[in-house]
């Protein structure tokens, strides 16, 4: 074989081994090791509610923030005309791949989280009821690769004297996983 030929395949041999590194299957990641389980979470709204009063919530973790002490979160409540998630990115300065999807899967249907179709620079009003998926920003799993995680939620109350929203959420822990199903996730 000359040696154009043999520096061909070596440089299409080196890009296919590329390729299939860069799409791993979930099979290839680590072992789920922390089952999903389902929380539910009060937060305060952004404005007209004290200071130190958790607004927003980070998938990773998973936890809910109080925003006059850290800007590492996800999506935040507000009451704006209307009661609203602000994912990070509208706000000016943070980073923006979190996201928010409305989602007309019941709650306990939801067993896949998709990897597409998140909002992440809009408001989402929300009502008692909704059903939402979410996407945080990436972390470095323990493969060294970045990849977000992913959740959803179900909005069970708004309080709006108290400028109130609780809601349950379930969060896959497991960097790389889409299961939203309860338990040890296998994808």
């Amino acid at each position: 074989m000359p040696s154009r030929c043999r520096f061909a395949a070596s440089l299409i041999t080196v890009a296919g081994l590329a390729l299939l590194a860069a799409c791993r299957s979930p099979q290839s990641l680590p072992n789920a090791s922390i089952p999903n389980t389902v929380d539910t979470v009060t937060l305060y709204a952004l404005q007209g509610t004290p200071i130190g009063t958790p607004s927003a919530y980070a998938l990773i973790g998973p936890e809910i923030v109080h925003t006059d002490q850290t800007a590492l979160f996800d999506f935040a409540f507000n009451i704006d005309s209307q009661p609203i998630f602000l994912p990070s990115g509208t706000f000016s300065g943070l980073q923006r791949n979190s996201g928010l999807q409305k989602s007309n899967t019941p709650f306990n249907n939801i067993i896949t989280a998709p990897t597409e179709g998140y909002v992440i620079d809009q408001p989402l009003v929300i009502s008692v009821g909704l059903v939402a998926l979410m996407r945080s920003r990436s972390e470095v799993c323990s493969d060294g690769q970045s990849r977000p995680l992913y959740g959803k939620m179900r909005v069970l109350a708004l309080d709006l004297s108290a400028r109130t929203v609780q809601f349950e959420v379930l969060v896959d822990q497991n960097c790389g996983y889409l299961g939203l199903a309860p338990g040890l996730p296998a994808q």
